[in-house]
Formats: structure tokens, sequence, C-alpha cells
């Protein structure tokens, strides 16, 4: 479809990341769907409404994926058709319901961590002990990891922003066993005239010879290569994010945690443990590449140290209150 290439040109010539381009094409191609494939120039404000409706009405879709879709069907109309209908800039965005992020313990990270498979414990400890997002930790290049420093630089981060982030110290010698991995591996895939990597936009075009160069290489590299349909190239793309899920949802399964965790509950619990340990809510923010301190602030109603300091009145029951009556305390099946 002519239109979702239109959207994805527009979004990438925006500097917009490729993933931000893909969803977007992504939520136009349902929406043209939605309304029997007629094309947006036929539909209006109405037809936006009425598809934002019907996503409302998926359990499964939280209010950060229905904004996404609204903000996709404006760019659509705003940057790419140069016709805004009457009344779109007006919709509503959805609230979301406040809910609490899911924080692992101390103990129930380490528990975790153990039961990882070796081959995917680094990237995981990486995203606890650097509070990475998903795709910030397996999109990780060899130049972005200062082991001297103990700094991890994250480039084109969420909303196209570079951070700064600490290296745990505990990682460093596997981390560095890692990257030489990686530098041995890009030999001999340049050895069978392979070792190309995907570069960002504005690089790929000002310096295409960077894709053989091993400092762009990733750190995780996936197990198999690809065939770029443009150039042809023989590439390696990185390890592809349901390799880590999966292996983070085993290993939770199998550490009998019981809490819903995922990877991100990782950098929820990174940003919990700093508070917890006194860290000022800025230097978290920064870590974390929040634009706003609001979004860090919902760490402080999760850590142990505010509700550690309140006892429930029925723990002081046993003060006033007769023994219970154990005759029928049997729990029932």
């Amino acid at each position: 479809m002519a239109l979702l290439d239109d959207v994805r040109a527009e979004a990438l010539r925006r500097n917009f990341s490729p993933h931000t381009a893909d969803s977007y094409a992504h939520w136009v191609r349902r929406y043209v769907l939605f309304h029997q494939r007629q094309h947006p120039l036929e539909l209006g404000t109405d037809e936006v409404r009425a598809f934002l409706v019907s996503l409302a009405r998926d359990e499964h879709l939280s209010a950060s994926t229905r904004n996404q879709a609204l903000s996709a069907l404006r760019f659509l109309y705003r940057a790419v058709l140069r016709i805004v209908p009457d009344g779109l800039e007006d919709l509503e965005r959805a609230r979301g319901v406040g809910a609490l992020p899911v924080v692992l313990s101390r103990g129930e990270v380490a528990r975790i961590l153990a039961r990882m498979p070796a081959a995917k414990r680094l990237p995981t400890q990486l995203l606890y002990g650097c509070g990475l997002r998903l795709t910030e930790c397996l999109s990780l290049r060899i130049k972005d990891i200062d082991t001297d420093r103990r700094r991890v630089h994250l480039r084109h981060g969420k909303g196209r922003k570079d951070r700064v982030t600490v290296l745990p110290e505990s990682v460093i010698e596997p981390l560095e066993a890692r990257i030489h991995a990686s530098l041995a591996l890009h030999e001999r895939d340049l050895e069978k005239g392979a070792g190309f990597v995907a570069l960002p936009g504005q690089v790929g075009r000002r310096s295409p010879a960077l894709a053989l160069d091993p400092r762009w290489q990733w750190v995780f590299p996936a197990a198999r290569h690809y065939r770029e349909a443009r150039s042809g190239e023989l590439r390696r793309h990185h390890m592809h994010q349901s390799v880590l899920q999966r292996a983070v949802r085993r290993a939770v399964s199998r550490s009998g945690v019981r809490k819903a965790a995922t990877c991100h509950t990782f950098r929820h619990s990174f940003a919990t443990h700093l508070v917890e340990d006194g860290v000022d809510l800025r230097t978290v923010q920064s870590l974390l590449g929040h634009r706003d301190l609001r979004t860090t602030m919902i760490y402080t109603h999760v850590a142990r140290d505010r509700l550690d300091r309140v006892a429930s009145p029925l723990d002081r029951l046993a003060d006033f209150a007769p023994e219970y009556d154990t005759a029928d305390s049997e729990v029932e099946p």
C-alpha cells in the first residue's frame, strides 16, 4: 500500500525512530481496514472517533497504545495528507488507570538472574543494573560501552534523546568477554563477505562505510544473517526482543517469584532501589531519561522506606483483643 510507504517515509524524514514509523504505518493500516479499505481522504473525524472507540473496547489495549493510534492518525492527516478534518485536534487522549509498576525485591532479582541461561544473563543484568529499556539494551553497539569510566551511552533512545547511565562494576568482566566475542564473530563475517550492520538514517547516508566498522557492531548480535533488500548486503541484526522475553519469562517461573515480572520490571526495580538507597530524584530522572520529573516520582510510591515506617493497625490488636478461637481454623479448599 503506497499510503503506508508514505507514512513511513515522512516519519523517517522527520527523524522519528524506525520503530515509531512502523507503528504509525501499522495503525494507519488498521484504520483503513476498519473502514472497509476506504481512503482516509474520504473519511473524517467521526470515522477516527469510531475507530478509537473500537480500540477502547479491546481490554488488552492500554491507554498509551490507544493514544499512539490517535497520534498516528493525526500524523497521517497533518503530515502526509496535509488535510486536517474539523474536530480532529479536539479528540481527547485516553486516560491511563494510574497503575503502580511491578517492582521486584533485591532478593527476587537475584533469584531470577540465577535462573537465567548463561547466554541471556548478561543482557538481563544490564536491564536491572543500568535501568535500560529492552530495545535500548539489545541495540547497544560496542562504541556505546565505556568500561574505563563505567558508563553506558544510550543513543537515540525514547523521544530521540541521548543519555548516559551507570555501568555496574560487577558486569565489566563478562561484558568485555561479550564484546571480544562479538568482534571475533564480526571478523568471521567479514571473511564470508558479510559483516554489515544497519546504521541510523543520517549516519548511514553520510558514512555508509561505518556499516563494516567494528565499533558499530552490536554487543548482542543475532545468531543469523539476513540480506538487506535494497543494498543486497548480508547483515546481522541484534538479538530479537522475543528471545530475551522468553528467557526472562521462563526464569521468573522457575525462580518461584509470584509477581508478573517482565523485562521492563527490571527497569522499574532499578529506579525503585535507587530511591530506597537515597539517590535524589533528579539523578534518577537523568539515568532513566524521563522528560518529566512527575514520571520519576511514581517510584517514591513503591519504595520500601515510605511503607516500612508505617505499622498496620491490625498488628496492634494483639495488645487489646482476646485470643482467637482455633477450633475451626482449617483452611478451606
